[in-house]
């Protein structure tokens, strides 16, 4: 079985149970400024969990595209990933914990699905804690699950180790609990499923869950989430009027568990990107005992492996996140795309690959996906990975020279060059060029000075740690808050934001499009397309726009329709493909006309204060970027 017909069957088998099948959302989360990307199913169904109407109904599927970026440094191994696909399926306030079991252990191994063998299967359920009691109701579904098809399925206890029946596990609120994404918001308990991927070797016997997930003997490969309880305060939970159904299905562990794989890169979603790579490079991927002598793999055609994956994991990922309208740059998204690209050129480097080669890594993502996102065939995706090749390559140039300059290659050019080496000097080439460590030692090997490579790499590691965290205590408070929280204050600006739209659209003109949006409760800020810099006057007449529109206090109407009749009512879409055939318009009439999920004040009226542009400054080639508040 393919990965393509693992995912069509998922969205089949959720269908024939009701679920109507929404596109994926894209890989930048509109009006979502607590993530800097998509990082699972959910996140593009918020004000949805929360309880607004989603025009498809009650029941959904989709797979979604997500991009995690924590795990980067881990890419090469046998599961980390920066991009991969989540099918899941939801229940908005309809079905709940035995349906949702169910169906996931239905379709897991039932033959007309995907057979799986159920006595391979083990599942994990919420232990309880002092804010909510045990699962039962799962657990007591599991058994009646197990029991189907013959199993007697025992109740193996938290910490406790595995006994011969033992099928259902107990997690405490760490493996087992989900949520709030903030302080306070929606949560619950959660069951996870488990597939052992070496039956051959017995029993799973003797040792605990996490003992069995650690030697890599189980692999998950589902999670359903009982969204039960509503967070209003440390330690305060309360049931929710509304409870919900969030479930996640990872494809890429999927298809590895199906293939009887260990790791995710020997599979149809990954060989043919590395099939690529040895072309391109000449080097080997796999090999049997026996190749060319050897017994064991020897440590550089490892290194090969790993720099293989690394190359196929980033521009696959990158390929998505420049079809979602991310190009490169040294800041928030722009910045990780630039490090995933530069990162698997400079694998590329270490293969042995001389001329440019992203775009014909680019091409087979595009081959492999572009049937299912058809975005990824956008000529951009070629056009920027192929500029940010070039302008890397003249980066490591120059970073060369500079090297030249401070390792004394040619003591007559450079009499004030060093000859005691520190990791200080690794730092600043990489900060300042991109410059790579592993290139750093490479070239510096050629300078015949004596160095400590621990040392150095003890001295980069402290000055990269001191600059990752700087970044990330200003991501933190950057995007602290959001749309997510529904409050007030952000309602209001989300509305604006509408009208600030349609303003730069009737002053700068209909070239003007939505690119991007960070909107909390004391600010927003607007990302669109323009190629300059904006007047005063420009400026000052959107401001007037905005703010005739709250004074008219016009009602804020809400409309469903199909794509196609919204378009033709000339509605405004940035994100038109998050919601599938049937849509939400809100109108402010005479204003604003423009495709959303919400939410908005129901009364420009309702908008407190006078619109003011604090900032309008550069975002990006061709983008610009307004802040703006209500004072």
């Amino acid at each position: 079985m393919q990965a393509k017909e693992i995912r069509q069957k998922y969205l089949e088998f959720f269908k024939s149970k009701g679920h109507a099948i929404i596109p994926s959302a894209s890989v930048v989360p509109e009006n979502d400024p607590t993530v800097l990307f998509t990082t699972a199913g959910m996140h593009p169904l918020v004000p949805y969990l929360m309880g607004e109407v989603h025009p498809q109904g009650k029941r959904l599927v989709d797979s979604q595209k997500c991009i995690r970026t924590g795990d980067i440094d881990d890419v090469g191994d046998n599961r980390h990933l920066t991009f991969f696909e989540m099918l899941g399926n939801w229940s908005l306030g309809d079905y709940f914990k035995k349906e949702a079991i169910e169906w996931s252990f239905e379709f897991l191994t039932d033959e007309k699905w995907l057979g799986l063998d159920p006595k391979r299967i083990y599942v994990t359920v919420f232990a309880g804690d002092e804010n909510s009691p045990i699962d039962n109701e799962s657990i007591e579904t599991w058994k009646e699950q197990y029991k189907k098809v013959g199993i007697e399925a025992g109740v193996c206890g938290e910490n406790e180790k595995a006994q011969s029946d033992s099928r259902i596990f107990l997690l405490g609120a760490k493996d087992n609990w989900w949520g709030p994404a903030g302080e306070t918001g929606p949560c619950g308990p959660c069951s996870e499923m488990f597939y052992d991927v070496r039956p051959e070797e017995g029993e799973l016997i003797g040792k605990t869950h996490e003992e069995w997930v650690d030697e890599f003997r189980i692999m998950e490969i589902w999670n359903d989430v009982f969204m039960e309880f509503n967070k209003v305060a440390p330690g305060k939970f309360e049931k929710m009027e509304q409870q919900n159904v969030d479930t996640g299905m990872g494809l890429e562990r999927t298809i590895t568990v199906l293939t009887g794989k260990e790791n995710v890169f020997d599979t149809d979603l990954f060989l043919p990107i590395i099939a690529k790579i040895e072309e391109l490079s000449g080097k080997k991927y796999l090999f049997t005992k026996g190749d060319l002598g050897y017994d064991e793999m020897p440590e550089c055609w490892s290194e090969d492996m790993r720099s293989m994956r690394i190359i196929a994991d980033h521009i696959k990922a990158s390929v998505f996140i420049i079809a979602d309208g991310i190009e490169p740059s040294n800041t928030e998204r722009g910045y990780v795309l630039r490090r995933l690209i530069r990162r698997a050129i400079r694998q590329g480097h270490m293969l042995g690959i001389k001329n440019n080669f992203t775009i014909e890594i680019a091409k087979v993502v595009q081959e492999m996906y572009g049937e299912v996102f058809s975005e990824v065939l956008s000529e951009k995706v070629l056009i920027e990975l192929q500029k940010e090749e070039e302008k890397f390559r003249k980066t490591l140039e120059r970073g060369l020279r500079e090297m030249d300059a401070i390792f004394d290659r040619d003591p007559n050019l450079y009499p004030n060059s060093i000859r005691i080496v520190t990791g200080h000097h690794a730092f600043d080439l990489y900060q300042n060029f991109g410059f790579p460590i592993e290139m750093f030692f490479e070239e510096l090997d050629k300078t015949g000075i004596e160095y400590s490579k621990n040392e150095i790499e003890k001295d980069f590691n402290e000055e990269l740690k001191k600059h990752q965290d700087l970044s990330r205590t200003a991501s933190a408070g950057m995007f602290k808050g959001g749309l997510s929280d529904n409050k007030e204050e952000t309602t209001q600006l989300h509305t604006v934001a509408h009208l600030m739209l349609a303003g730069l659209r009737k002053v700068l003109g209909n070239h003007v499009h939505q690119k991007g949006s960070n909107i909390n409760g004391e600010r927003l800020r607007f990302d669109f397309s323009h190629p300059q810099k904006m007047t005063d006057d420009e400026k000052k007449a959107v401001e007037e726009y905005v703010n005739e529109a709250i004074n008219a206090k016009v009602p804020v109407e809400m409309n469903e329709m199909s794509l196609d009749e919204a378009r033709a009512q000339g509605a405004e879409g940035a994100f038109e493909n998050k919601y599938g055939e049937v849509v939400k318009v809100y109108k402010i009439n005479g204003y604003s006309n423009e495709i959303c999920g919400g939410p908005h004040v129901a009364n420009t009226g309702d908008i407190k204060g006078v619109f003011k542009i604090k900032k309008e400054e550069s975002s990006s080639s061709g983008v610009r970027r307004i802040k703006a508040v209500i004072e």
